[in-house]
């Protein structure tokens, strides 16, 4: 598996997309963490093919990948938001998503879209989480990154 570390409030390395579209797949703004573009591919390799069940939990699995980096966890979670390539996968990618954030409960939206990057994705996700002086405690965590 790939190294995940934060340079300069970002987290990247968890996908080939990230360099060509030069973007991160976590960001933090002051207390808050933004991960956007999580897929259910994990080193490269797409995880529940067909499944949108295994893939909405794996695609969540590596957006809190990106927030353990800045020690964050589910229950840091405030927004979420999945993408579907077609309605009849909401059932089965809310189930993945219940058993996730049930207890925590975040604002959650879901889209329908016509595709994603790779055709056989049929869930990518978005998170936002907070956490009350993340942004001090990062600073600190700078200092200390060669």
């Amino acid at each position: 598996m790939t190294e995940r570390r934060i340079v300069r409030g970002r987290v990247g390395g968890f996908s080939s997309w990230e360099e060509l579209l030069g973007a991160s797949q976590a960001v933090a703004a002051g207390d808050h963490v933004h991960v956007a573009g999580a897929r259910p591919l994990v080193d490269g390799v797409l995880h529940g093919e067909g499944d949108p069940y295994e893939q909405a939990g794996a695609a969540f699995g590596n957006a809190l990948e990106a927030l353990a980096a800045y020690g964050l966890t589910a229950d840091d979670v405030v927004r979420t938001r999945m993408y579907l390539t077609h309605s009849r996968d909401i059932d089965a990618a809310g189930r993945a998503h219940q058993d996730l954030f049930g207890a925590v409960r975040p604002v959650a939206a879901v889209v329908v879209v016509q595709s994603l990057v790779d055709s056989r994705i049929l869930v990518e996700v978005e998170l936002d989480a907070h956490r009350a002086g993340l942004a001090a405690t990062l600073e600190a965590l700078e200092g200390n990154q060669p």
